[in-house]
């Protein structure tokens, strides 16, 4: 065994004891497996959907955007404060309605504001379809991180299985606590580490940022100009847009929120949260600093620009702490991801679908025997091979998108439409989603004339307007009941 191995296996081996540990002294009904309990203070969710915003997307994905791509991989960073923004108004108020009502699921927030069980069944549907996708994520960038930290002692589908029999084994003993014990140690090692890489790389490499970035210019003049076509300005703000409207409506985002102590504390945390994005800037930083020292990379192979630098510069030990840090950035939104699915199943498909008498403790045993189920899927896809971790998350992020009209609509101070209009909505906008996704089709492609500006649009952004026009339309020519109004419960 190399040294980096021994300390990728202290991690995970110290990972799991302290998910285990934090079940001490609870009783795991539903609310408290799922929400703890509705108890998490400031700094719990803080850390929490630090945890999922913060995976191996950002570790693996953004350096190897930033090595493959140049200007365009700066969406990553500029969503997020974006979203924030839009997120200080927002989920206070869906925290306040989930509070009130006794919500416990993603999909009970559509539900119980239209008054619908088909429609949280349809909501189910579109969120497992993307939660599979964002979980491929965390699995593809775990077993990557594991081969390459272990200089290829540990192949990807072995290292693949092994972190989903981790992440299964302790959220079905510890819940959402287990998530959150693990995340206090995952964050703290991240901003170290982005922090250090992305300054004592170009330093050691070029002398410094500015020297990196002229060197980097003087060998290729072009590569920090948006291109003509393609990841153009178009594409860069178009998806600006679609990923921050999107943002809240990972469900595994709205799963912390539900766990919030108040709605001060959901307000606290979207304050603070885009200071975390500096995370993101260093590891920029370190996918730059790899463009001539690890060249050559393609494909999907450009998610190993971090680690290809990384095995060049320092001794196995330390890319073990490395790739041990980066296991930590997998399994926490991977858990949190499985913990999401597994209720929205037992809660919305099973219990809303077929058993509406079910108990809580029927829906618990339900969410915990598919949760085994549901990893299984997501590790068939991530082994099947695939595109590029952005890629994989911004086809997630145009589909979850499709249930932000639902969601604002019956977020205003006079809800507006009713549950064939939230319905229609999310078919339409699903529908054109599947048809360009399936057919590879897109608008340059469909509209060949038309001017390059509408060409380059973010197909998921027209699937969302198409979603948004069906619902305004089919709420105008349809009777039926207004979703209920928010609660009027204090922050």
């Amino acid at each position: 065994m190399n040294a980096a191995l021994g300390v990728i296996a202290l991690f995970v081996v110290g990972a799991l004891a302290l998910a285990v540990l934090a079940r001490r002294g609870r009783t795991m009904s539903l609310e408290q497996w799922a929400l703890g309990g509705r108890g998490l203070g400031a700094i719990m969710v803080f850390l929490l959907m630090a945890g999922e915003s913060f995976s191996t997307f950002t570790f693996l994905g953004a350096s190897g955007w930033s090595y493959s791509k140049g200007s365009p991989a700066f969406y990553i960073l500029a969503y997020g404060g974006l979203a924030y923004l839009m997120a200080f108004w927002m989920l206070p108020a869906v925290w306040r309605y989930a509070s009130a009502h006794k919500l416990v699921s993603f999909s009970d927030f559509f539900a119980h504001k239209y008054d619908s069980r088909p429609l949280g069944v349809l909501v189910s549907v579109v969120a497992l379809g993307g939660m599979v996708a964002l979980l491929t994520i965390q699995l593809r960038g775990l077993g990557i991180i594991v081969s390459e930290a272990s200089y290829g002692s540990i192949a990807p589908p072995v290292a693949i299985w092994i972190g989903t029999l981790v992440m299964v084994s302790y959220i079905l003993f510890s819940g959402i606590h287990g998530s959150a014990s693990i995340a206090i140690v995952k964050d703290v090692l991240i901003l170290a580490l982005a922090v250090f890489l992305g300054l004592y790389l170009p330093w050691r490499y070029y002398g410094g940022v500015a020297p990196m970035f002229t060197a980097i210019h003087a060998a290729n003049p072009g590569f920090f100009e948006f291109p003509k076509e393609g990841l153009n300005l178009t594409w860069y703000n178009s998806t600006i847009l679609l990923t921050a409207l999107g943002y809240y409506l990972y469900p595994f985002n709205l799963t912390s929120v539900y766990a919030a102590r108040s709605a001060s504390a959901v307000r606290r945390n979207t304050i603070l949260m885009p200071l975390y994005q500096v995370v993101i800037a260093f590891l920029f930083l370190v996918g730059f600093a790899a463009i001539l020292q690890v060249p050559g990379l393609k494909g999907s192979d450009v998610d190993l620009a971090l680690f290809g630098l990384v095995k060049h510069s320092f001794d196995p030990w330390f890319v073990g702490v490395i790739g041990g840090t980066g296991v930590l950035t997998a399994l926490v939104p991977g858990s949190m991801i499985l913990l999401t699915a597994s209720t929205v199943i037992g809660k919305n498909v099973y219990k809303e679908g077929f058993a509406p008498h079910a108990t809580d403790r029927q829906v618990s045993r339900v969410a915990r025997g598919v949760l085994p189920l549901f990893a299984l899927v997501a590790v068939y896809f991530v082994l099947r091979g695939g595109t590029t971790i952005v890629a994989v998350a911004i086809f997630a992020s145009s589909l979850l998108t499709q249930l932000l009209p639902s969601l604002l609509f019956s977020l205003m101070k006079k809800p507006f439409g009713n549950k064939h209009a939230a319905f229609a909505g999310i078919v339409a906008g699903g529908a054109v989603l599947g048809f360009l996704m399936t057919t590879g089709a897109n608008l340059a492609t469909l509209f060949p004339t038309a001017p390059l500006a509408f060409k380059s649009l973010n197909t998921g952004l027209v699937a969302l307007a198409t979603n948004a026009l069906v619902f305004v339309i089919v709420a105008l020519v349809t009777p039926g009941p207004a979703p209920r109004a928010a609660a009027a419960q204090p922050a």
